[in-house]
């Protein structure tokens, strides 16, 4: 393993979608032999702490980070990755409080939703969590026993099926989100003392140009350009397109945890050859 290969610059715990604690997700990372890392839970720091204490045990790089959850080119789900943080500083602290209000007047609005239709929610899967998120809304639908025959007929048998019939824009479930603008959550980052990074562009759309311009105009400082999902032809578009704007180029399995169907280990992304740029994060 070449050492370029060995950063791994988003993951979750169980203080946001994913299904492990902080400390075990850093202990999976380094076994994997990740040796810089992030953690980078939805719209909150609570579990840095305790990754940064995992990662001294372990002799792992670790970046202090946050995944903002935001509106902008006409989406309602885009994600902003703030790396070099400080998790501490009471204005991030209550700016994140305040997206996390927003996050849970829109899941429970979802829930609402969701039982109007019909279904039976296992309110224990999101009800407690300080960041729900729609995932946690999903296993609340499958996972209650109610909704059995009913998911057999319409064809659900997980996540990937049960979120376009009823928990993306569009969808009859759904609830669009207000704030954060991609702008401030750029702002919020750098005021932070971070450096922002769009995650996933490919993953959230098909022409990622104009965004890209757009968001670079509020102050983005790189892209995710390496990605488990991503084809080559999608890296060597982004990569380029970051590069022309000199944009930072990092990269991430976005592990959730060892029994996800998608992101369920880590290094799991593909360089095709070309050179990350990670600036300060690195």
């Amino acid at each position: 393993m070449t050492r370029k290969q060995t950063f791994d610059l988003q993951s979750h715990s169980t203080c946001s979608d994913g299904s492990l604690p902080p400390a075990e997700v850093v202990e999976r990372a380094a076994r994997a032999g990740v040796t810089l890392f992030a953690l980078t839970d939805h719209d909150t720091v609570d579990g840095v702490s305790a990754a940064l204490d995992a990662a001294r045990e372990h002799d792992i790089a670790l970046t202090p980070a946050v995944e903002l959850s935001s509106v902008g080119a006409g989406r309602e789900d885009l994600h902003i990755l703030g790396y070099g943080i400080d998790h501490t500083d009471p204005e991030l602290l209550a700016t994140l409080e305040d997206f996390r209000a927003d996050r849970g007047r829109r899941i429970l609005a979802m829930a609402g939703r969701l039982r109007e239709l019909g279904f039976e929610l296992d309110d224990t899967h999101y009800a407690q969590r300080d960041a729900p998120g729609r995932p946690h809304l999903a296993e609340a639908v499958l996972q209650h026993p109610a909704n059995a025959a009913r998911l057999q007929r319409e064809g659900i048998d997980g996540r990937d099926a049960l979120f376009p019939a009823y928990l993306v824009p569009g969808a009859p479930a759904y609830v669009g989100r207000s704030r954060p603008t991609v702008g401030q959550a750029i702002d919020v980052i750098h005021r932070a003392g971070g450096v922002a990074v769009w995650a996933h562009p490919v993953w959230d759309l098909d022409d990622f140009e104009a965004p890209l311009e757009e968001f670079s105009a509020y102050g983005l400082d790189g892209v995710e350009a390496f990605y488990v999902t991503y084809t080559e032809e999608q890296t060597r578009a982004l990569y380029a397109a970051a590069t022309r704007r000199g944009l930072l180029t990092t990269g991430s399995s976005d592990f959730h945890g060892p029994d996800h169907e998608r992101f369920n280990r880590f290094l799991a992304f593909s360089h095709f050859g070309l050179t990350p740029d990670l600036g300060p994060i690195g």
